[in-house]
């Protein structure tokens, strides 16, 4: 039995709310499928929604990760200066980021074909989750491997957030933790830049 493995480089940007909603987006200008971008929102009720934009998008990730529910709508993602607006379905979301602390500055310092190997993952796995709670490594599903390597880490300093045209109140810590896949998100919003790297096993 052999493996196949993916590589998606791009941002994964992560937000609390006061309703209790967090919402995950992953924007993925280069990826096996082509540019793209997806949502993943966990209510406060603990219910996990995917909003991906085609078929095979939707597959792949609800093959990965673990949701309630999956939406195929159209996501789009567009970034300028400091904002970045989200449209995802029922999903609109709009935030800011500011400028990068020590953390950031250190992940960029990292030479991108270190950051990508697996070893590297390894390596920061136990500082990630003692800093920030995150875990660079590990495993969603069974016959599936992920590895992380971050460039860099920018502060989501605000954000306006509504579904389903209901607003979802302020910006706040993404807790409690997210339940998609093994790895949560920083408990402070942030926008990473990342490279993540899926090994499944191939039948």
């Amino acid at each position: 039995m052999g493996c196949e493995r993916l590589m998606f480089d791009g941002w994964i940007a992560a937000v609390g709310t006061a309703s209790g909603t967090r919402v995950i987006v992953g924007h993925w200008p280069r990826s096996p499928f082509g540019p793209f971008s997806d949502v993943m929102l966990e209510r406060a009720d603990g219910w996990r929604t995917l909003v991906a934009p085609t078929p095979r998008t939707v597959e792949y990730i609800a093959g990965t990760y673990h949701f309630d529910e999956v939406r195929t709508d159209p996501v789009k993602v567009q970034a300028r200066d400091s904002t970045w607006s989200v449209a995802a379905g029922p999903l609109d979301l709009r935030f800011q980021v500011g400028h990068q602390g020590a953390l950031g500055l250190a992940l960029r310092a990292v030479p991108w074909p270190l950051a990508r190997r697996p070893l590297w993952a390894a390596v920061t796995d136990v500082p990630a989750r003692l800093m920030s709670g995150v875990r660079t490594r590990g495993s969603s599903r069974s016959g599936c491997r992920q590895w992380y390597g971050a460039g860099g880490l920018w502060p989501i300093v605000g954000a306006r957030v509504s579904f389903y045209g209901t607003d979802l109140g302020a910006l706040a810590p993404v807790i409690p933790p997210v339940r998609f896949g093994f790895a949560s998100a920083p408990a402070s919003p942030a926008l990473v830049r990342v490279l993540s790297t899926v090994e499944h096993a191939a039948t």
